[in-house]
């Protein structure tokens, strides 16, 4: 899988289809990220970029490393960086006081792999920046919201129709909030630490339709939450229960509290 996971973002960069702006101005999630580094205080700290694509944050702090799967982008990288997989990390226990890695956790096939060598790599009292794509869909991989309804038969055009409901706010938490309020009884009874639950998705390696249709799972942030709080860390952004459960989208802050 990771050979493959390789080839496919190795095409992406080339053909610069992926993580194409130049500036960290262009970056829809600069404005929060660089916010997160003036508030932490971390421009001369010890920083680790998880899937850095073309490296256009790295001047946001003066010691800087980046990772990526691709090793296609490394040309662009004139900082420390790393071709890997974001569920081994060749660093030593406790090496980073911030680590940020946005929109990649949704294209990792085991992600609490990934979480895992998060904590393990992060020195107590260390912040994480994570903001993935949370609760990828699943008809993104065939492209169904892009294409005309001339390209499906009719299971296909069924599919495209039924996407503005099941995509609503309103038909989605008549399933998430039940779950969740399910999963937060079992981290208050149990106190012990939860696995993190997401949903297998069949991404599509073949043709680039949109914006996830290389997806390979869809997270619930909450799960998230759940995960490094049942390990005792910090959700900064998300300070009550009450916050905790309404998350939605965007970047989470916590901070590590290591045994």
């Amino acid at each position: 899988m990771t050979n493959k996971l390789t080839t496919f973002y190795d095409r992406q960069y080339s053909e610069e289809r992926y993580a194409t702006a130049q500036k960290p101005e262009e970056h829809s999630i600069h404005n929060e990220l660089k916010n997160f580094i003036d508030t932490y205080q971390l421009k001369g700290k010890r920083c680790l970029e998880i899937g850095c694509g073309r490296g256009a944050f790295q001047d946001l702090v003066s010691d800087y490393t980046g990772v990526d799967i691709s090793a296609f982008v490394k040309k662009y990288i004139y900082k420390p960086f790393c071709q890997c997989s974001a569920t081994d990390l060749p660093f030593r226990d406790c090496s980073f006081d911030a680590i940020w890695t946005y929109a990649v956790l949704e294209h990792v096939p085991e992600p609490e792999k990934s979480l895992r060598e998060i904590r393990r790599v992060l020195r107590h009292d260390g912040l994480l920046f994570l903001s993935p794509a949370w609760q990828c869909r699943p008809w993104a991989a065939e492209g169904y919201p892009v294409r005309p309804y001339r390209d499906f038969r009719l299971k296909g055009k069924l599919i495209k129709a039924s996407i503005p409901i099941r995509n609503s706010v309103w038909f989605r938490s008549l399933y998430v909030f039940p779950r969740r309020l399910l999963r937060s009884i079992d981290a208050f009874l149990t106190g012990k630490r939860l696995n993190f639950k997401y949903k297998k998705l069949a991404p599509n390696y073949d043709y680039f339709w949109m914006s996830d249709s290389d997806a390979v799972n869809s997270m619930d942030p909450y799960e998230a939450v759940l995960w490094f709080v049942s390990r005792g860390d910090t959700c900064i952004s998300y300070p009550t229960w009450i916050a905790k459960l309404l998350v939605r989208t965007g970047p989470i802050i916590f901070r590590i509290q290591k045994d």
